[in-house]
């Protein structure tokens, strides 16, 4: 039996409540903590997971909610956001998001964090994220993400 009740498993839920979405969150078996494990589970496409990953910009926590079909080219991104990206170590994503590494959610952190939304995501009708928990996932719409998180629509690396 799954063990279905986790804090921050709770805080991702209350926070998509307040943006008035009250999506089934799915708990599995085995942790799901890369985008092709979830997308396996889910039984949908790589690209329609909603990666959840933490950098640096200049020092400060960032989130990039990234298509599991591409890598965030931090330095080509870096540079159209005026500054250096590095990736977070985990000990910054713990503390940035409450959340650990494979696990983290959209949504349901400590405090917000300044979020970028990868446009390629757009492509699908439902998007799959984590629910703050490595074992778990949600749906949602490209508009659904970009609204609750604040976030900033960008491409993640050159399409060049």
């Amino acid at each position: 039996m799954v063990n279905t009740e986790h804090p921050s498993v709770e805080s991702v839920r209350a926070a998509l409540a307040e943006h008035g979405l009250e999506p089934e969150i799915t708990w599995y078996e085995v942790a799901t903590p890369t985008a092709a494990a979830a997308a396996e589970a889910i039984g949908t496409t790589v690209g329609a997971i909603a990666n959840s990953l933490v950098f640096t910009l200049d020092g400060e926590p960032i989130l990039v909610m990234t298509s599991g079909a591409h890598r965030v080219d931090t330095e080509w991104l870096g540079e159209r956001l005026g500054g250096t990206i590095e990736r977070a170590s985990k000990d910054t994503v713990k503390d940035a998001t409450g959340q650990t590494i494979g696990g983290v959610a959209p949504v349901g952190h400590p405090s917000p964090i300044r979020t970028f939304v990868d446009v390629a995501l757009r492509q699908y009708e439902v998007l799959w994220a984590a629910a703050g928990h490595a074992h778990t996932v949600f749906p949602l719409s490209y508009a659904e993400l970009v609204r609750i998180t604040n976030g900033t629509e960008v491409e993640v690396a050159s399409q060049g």
